[in-house]
């Protein structure tokens, strides 16, 4: 009688343990279009996604290769996030391979973008994250978007993305006042390609470029002959490659000018887990750092 009494006991408070035990959070997968994005939309989501980057560390998001999997991961998300802006102009045949589904969310809208010109036709510059007061608007569309995938879990995703906002903002902050340490005439570098207007407008560096807004247009002679000349009108010192790209161009033209390394930026890729630049925020801190650095010798 007693070890059925036992038994019983032992029985009931292992049901009333897994009865309070809290339930486990439910998570939607997304697909985002490439890391610095996807790094974002987990920090908006939190627990409640499981986000898949298409484009992987250090990839270039101008001409990356979709494979048959990526289609495969559209079709089974709750939602796919893409920058816009032209950025990713494979996405379009991606998605005719994926076969439809839900239309992308493109986290982009509503942000004040640049054009600028690249080979006699005006484009928009669709590097809107590295002004990091572009990446609340991003948020916004994010969280928005991610209510109407799990609307049961707001409360939570509500809580993610405005904690989030508060580190961006005071991210932005921190780099306006690094930038702004360093006198307005030294504030120039030159890089592989122009993925920094944006930074050059919020914070007040001049960047300079041989290839434009995409990797896959090659300058001309004599569009490189011109940037050569500038450079040492300007008296740019310093120049950077670039995780995602090629170093050959811009080292060729170093060489030409007399411009000294300053080491690698991280404009449109995150570093793998293990490297300097594993999420959005640490990649803004690093390239500020690397700049800073660079530009105060």
């Amino acid at each position: 009688m007693m070890k059925h009494f036992l038994f019983t006991l032992a029985g009931s408070s292992a049901l009333m343990m897994a009865t309070l035990a809290p339930a486990s959070a439910k998570t939607v997968d997304v697909v985002a279009s490439f890391t610095v994005l996807a790094d974002v939309v987990q920090n908006v989501g939190g627990d409640h996604v499981n986000v898949k980057s298409l484009v992987p560390a250090n990839g270039d998001p101008h001409d990356y290769e979709p494979s048959p999997d990526d289609a495969k991961a559209i079709n089974a998300a709750a939602a796919t996030f893409l920058s816009g802006e032209g950025l990713e102009g494979w996405f379009e045949r991606l998605a005719k391979a994926a076969g439809g589904g839900v239309d992308p969310v493109i986290v982009s809208d509503g942000i004040n973008t640049h054009d600028m010109e690249e080979d006699g036709e005006q484009i928009t510059d669709p590097h809107v994250w590295n002004s990091a007061a572009n990446v609340l608007v991003w948020i916004d569309n994010i969280e928005a978007a991610l209510l109407k995938a799990d609307p049961e879990d707001e409360a939570d995703i509500k809580a993610s993305a405005d904690a989030y906002r508060k580190q961006i903002e005071a991210l932005d902050a921190s780099i306006k006042s690094e930038i702004g340490a360093v006198p307005e005439a030294k504030r120039k570098v030159m890089t592989s390609h122009d993925a920094f207007g944006y930074y050059g407008e919020e914070y007040g560096v001049t960047f300079l470029a041989p290839l434009g807004v995409s990797t896959e247009v090659e300058p001309s002679a004599s569009d490189v002959a011109q940037l050569i000349d500038q450079i040492k009108a300007d008296g740019v010192k310093v120049y950077f490659i670039e995780n995602s790209n090629d170093p050959r161009l811009v080292e060729q033209i170093a060489k030409a000018t007399g411009a000294q390394p300053g080491g690698e930026l991280y404009p449109e890729a995150l570093s793998k887990a293990d490297g300097p630049t594993p999420t959005y925020i640490k990649m803004m801190e690093y390239n500020t750092k690397q700049i800073v650095d660079a530009i105060s010798r």
